[in-house]
């Protein structure tokens, strides 16, 4: 008897728990997910996980919309990487079978210890460093480096020249072509007899030139 009992007893309570939880209607949960410091900012791809009903899991769009079947008085989970989780409860007894809701994440601030980074590892080290490091050059020393012979002599052969330099160039060239080509007659043999020629003739003419003129002297004197 008392096994009888206890059997009817465990159908009771089976069937009794099943039939509360047939009793929970379904609902039709529909939302949007916005960032709580500014409603204007969606939040898309947020995961959305049933606890109450074997953790079915869900997603938002990309512009943060979702819609699916939830029992009334289920845990709904709305989680997101940069944003704290929030749990959402559906309400009971909803009289139109459906339920909207705008849900709001709260953005996660981490605040991260300070960390100081110092490459030495003792004192000594960057003492050491520190007398062996090279100071950069002042105005002044790149001045006269950029301005010693060295330097010009390379800027010289590396550096191309501007118009000016070209341009004097050219004449320098032009002019040591026309000194070639002007021949000097001392070294032209054919001129040689031209200047004989007419130094003979410059000898003959004041030749001819002083008879005449002892001539006149003395008809003159007559």
């Amino acid at each position: 008897m008392k096994k009888v009992t206890g059997l009817f007893l465990f159908l009771f309570a089976t069937l009794t728990a099943l039939a509360q939880k047939q009793e929970k209607p379904l609902v039709q949960f529909t939302g949007m997910v916005h960032n709580a410091d500014s409603v204007k900012v969606i939040v898309p791809y947020v995961s959305i996980v049933n606890t109450t009903n074997h953790n079915e899991a869900g997603q938002t769009n990309y512009l943060g919309y979702f819609s699916f079947v939830v029992h009334e008085q289920d845990t709904i989970r709305f989680s997101c990487v940069g944003y704290n989780t929030i749990y959402v409860v559906i309400p009971a007894h909803v009289a139109t079978g459906s339920y909207m809701m705008q849900v709001l994440l709260k953005p996660q601030i981490v605040n991260l210890p300070v960390f100081r980074v110092f490459p030495w590892a003792t004192a000594e080290d960057f003492t050491k460093d520190f007398l062996t490091m090279k100071v950069a050059d002042d105005d002044l020393a790149i001045a006269r480096k950029n301005l010693s012979a060295s330097s010009i002599q390379t800027l010289e052969k590396t550096l191309p020249r501007d118009g000016p330099e070209t341009s004097g160039i050219q004449d320098f060239h032009n002019g040591v072509l026309n000194s070639h080509s002007t021949v000097n007659p001392l070294f032209n043999p054919f001129a040689w007899g031209s200047l004989i020629k007419s130094i003979s003739e410059g000898d003959k003419s004041r030749s001819t030139e002083t008879p005449t003129s002892s001539g006149n002297n003395a008809t003159t004197g007559n």
